[in-house]
């Protein structure tokens, strides 16, 4: 096994001392060796590799995180702890952990693959281990189907192969060419290796604006009834949302397999926001700038965007995510 790792981090150290002339690369790699040799492990604390030191899941860090950072998100909240803890703390899963994040932008979908990266790997989503795909980018053209899904399978398995804890993030799925994250449907399912090697330790995580209005609709169903925000479940929503993606034919999740097979393991619904927490995300960015909150100036951005529905404006069409270039605007 430690032979295993050592190979995963070999590559930088040769690319390294390879521009340099022989006989000072020959000096050099003798003490290198030497020191090396004393100190074993000293170079994986350098450089990242597919080891404990670099790769370790944080759960107070990221309870903590969930709990302070994401606002409004009472029930993505409790299942992503809960699904993250389970996964990582198995050290014999029987498949990948599989999630797939629904709700309109700026809710939180993209903040929340951000903060579970950051409390698994010590680079965070600069990590190498840390893979992210955005169908718009990566995807374009329906023309090249059958080269993406080749290309698409063969990179997933090469990043596995190269650190089984891998975490792949694929982005506007509501904008992917149906049938084509069909291609990676073995990789998810409960084999114990494919061609020698074992999915069962990555991450896939899927973020659609898909389902979004389902999600918003029950919310205001909710309040219509006059009932609390938390008391809306996941069973009020996950039926319905799986639903919705898999019978619309514009989403990259229309009837693929794998819902079909029940490989996603939560259907993961992020509430439209309200005008409070929309206010909590504006005080949040005042502090990460380190300025001095100022409460009407939160309070003056929020009130500036756009609500629905209109008459009532109970929820921000588009969430926090337009909050920061609105808040240079007002300081």
């Amino acid at each position: 096994m430690i032979q295993k790792w050592r190979s995963q981090c070999s590559g930088v150290l040769a690319e390294a001392i390879e521009p340099i002339s022989t006989t000072i690369a020959v000096g050099m790699a003798a003490t290198l060796t030497a020191f090396i040799a004393s100190y074993p492990n000293i170079f994986y604390y350098f450089h990242e590799c597919c080891r404990p030191e670099w790769i370790s899941f944080n759960y107070t860090g990221l309870k903590a995180d969930l709990d302070s950072k994401l606002f409004g998100q009472h029930i993505a909240t409790r299942i992503i702890l809960k699904a993250v803890n389970g996964f990582m703390t198995n050290n014999n899963p029987k498949k990948p952990l599989v999630l797939s994040l629904h709700g309109w932008t700026g809710t939180g979908k993209n903040y929340i693959t951000k903060l579970i990266a950051e409390n698994i790997y010590a680079e965070g989503m600069k990590s190498n281990f840390v893979h992210v795909f955005t169908a718009t980018l990566h995807f374009p053209h329906q023309s090249h189907y059958i080269q993406y899904k080749s290309q698409l399978q063969q990179w997933v398995k090469g990043n596995v192969t190269n650190c089984e804890r891998s975490m792949f993030i694929f982005d506007e799925m509501d904008k992917m060419h149906p049938g084509l994250i069909d291609g990676i449907k073995p990789f998810l399912d409960y084999y114990e290796k494919l061609d020698g090697v074992s999915y069962r330790k990555a991450i896939f995580i899927f973020l659609s604006n898909a389902g979004g209005d389902s999600i918003a609709q029950t919310a205001l169903d909710f309040w219509k009834a006059g009932q609390q925000r938390e008391d809306i479940e996941l069973k009020d929503l996950e039926t319905l949302l799986s639903l919705s993606v898999f019978n619309n034919n514009k989403s990259g999740f229309y009837r693929t397999s794998l819902i079909d097979k029940n490989l996603v393991d939560f259907f993961v619904p992020l509430l439209p926001l309200e005008y409070k927490h929309v206010v909590q995300c504006i005080i949040a960015e005042m502090k990460a700038r380190e300025m001095k909150v100022d409460e009407k100036v939160a309070d003056q951005v929020a009130k500036d965007l756009i609500y629905f529905p209109k008459s009532e404006r109970i929820f921000s069409i588009k969430g926090c995510k337009t909050i920061e270039s609105k808040l240079d605007y007002y300081v």
